[in-house]
Order: C-alpha cells, then structure tokens, then sequence
C-alpha cells in the first residue's frame, strides 16, 4: 500500500509464469480487504488462511478445470510434464489435480524433496476417494500414504527411484494377507536436474485403472518392479 493506493511489486527478472501467479496473488489479497465492504457477514481470513486463498484463487485461473483435466488423463498423471507444458511448478501442478479430481477418482500423489542434508522427505501431497463408486476406493490403511514430512523408507519405489535416476513403476501391491486382491498400482518419476534427480513425483491408483497411467508409462518406460506387499 503506497498513498492509499494497492501496488504489486514484480520481482527484477521474474518469468512470465512467475509474474502471472504473483499478480492473481495479489489482487486475490486486495480482494480479501474489500469483501467485508461488500458484505456485511463476511468473516474476513486469518492472514494464512488468506495466504492460501490467494494460491488456490491463482492456481485456478492458470490451471483452469475442465482444460487441465482433460490434460490430466492426457499425459497419464505425468506431473513433470504438466509442470513444463503449463510452466507452472511440479507442487502446484501436483495439488491442482487433487482439486480438479476430487471425489472422481482414489488416488494418491505425493512429492519427493531432499533437505540440505539430502534426507529425501515428502514436501507435498494429495489424494482422493471416489464418491460415485463406493466399491472403487480402498478403506483402513491409517499410515499407508506418506503425508508431509515422512522420510522415504527403505526399499520404496520412491527410494529405488532416487538411487537409479529412473522412473520405476510397480504392477501390483497387494493390500491383504489372506487372500489376493486386485490392489493398487503405482509410479514413480524423478526430475532431473544435470542428470541427478532433484524431486520424485510417486503417482498411486487402484491397479483396475491402470490404463490412466499408460499416456506416461510409455513416454517414461519405467523400470517395472513385479509386487509389493502392502507397502509403496
């Protein structure tokens, strides 16, 4: 704010995608202290409930939904390469499409970041149930998918993933003891920055969907991984 008036500041050298979120950032900000004029019941936001509006609000007009969707399904789940088609980020890209799915589809999507340390750690992450098919959707696995913070475990996709610099891919994780169970499905895809992987997208789905990923298994020709037993 300079003279009553609301500014945006660019940063020097910023890309054109860069300068596009900042804008919508912004007037999604501007916009918050003019709702309660407007409104009278408005509650205005907490400033990091206000934070996260303005990157929703953002990412919804630069991602739009039916367009980004239907670009989904296109590149198999591939986030990478959605991130390079829109020039968008791998993490907004990655939480876009737990937006625009929700309640269409079970699946999981998590990404992978290493610390200063190289202490490989998920940094974000999405999913969703499918409302319209109860019988499509996996129920009573509290811990099964990583959430923020958790450390890649040892002999994960995601960590056979970082070691190789490949994408990987297992066919089938089976979720019950007793009996076989159709399961899950599930990709890893590593970005790789001078040939060393920088971040790993994992991708999970019921294995009877394993068609959506086929547009990315072809492109990537992941190394394939036969069976896991109830672990990613």
């Amino acid at each position: 704010m300079v003279n009553g008036k609301s500014n945006i500041v660019i940063k020097d050298g910023d890309t054109v995608s860069g300068m596009q979120n900042t804008i919508l950032h912004e007037i999604r900000e501007i916009m918050e202290g003019i709702f309660p004029t407007v409104c009278r019941d408005y509650k205005p936001l907490k400033t990091s409930a206000k934070h996260y509006a303005a990157n929703k609000f953002a990412t919804a007009v630069l991602l739009p939904e039916e367009t980004f969707t239907k670009k989904v399904y296109e590149t198999g789940f591939d986030v990478i390469e959605l991130a390079s088609h829109y020039s968008k980020s791998c993490s907004q890209v990655l939480l876009r499409i737990g937006e625009v799915l929700q309640g269409k589809l079970f699946f999981y999507a998590g990404m992978y970041e290493p610390d200063t340390d190289n202490n490989w750690r998920v940094t974000y992450w999405t999913g969703s149930s499918n409302h319209n098919d109860s019988e499509a959707n996996v129920y009573g696995l509290d811990g099964f998918f990583p959430r923020k913070n958790r450390s890649v475990t040892v002999g994960s996709l995601v960590e056979m993933t970082i070691k190789e610099g490949k994408s990987h891919m297992v066919e089938q994780i089976s979720l019950l003891d007793e009996m076989e169970d159709e399961g899950l499905i599930a990709i890893a895809n590593p970005l790789l920055i001078q040939n060393q992987p920088a971040k790993v997208i994992l991708m999970v789905l019921l294995s009877h969907n394993r068609d959506l990923l086929s547009p990315q298994v072809e492109k990537m020709k992941p190394v394939i991984v036969e069976r896991f037993h109830q672990h990613l």
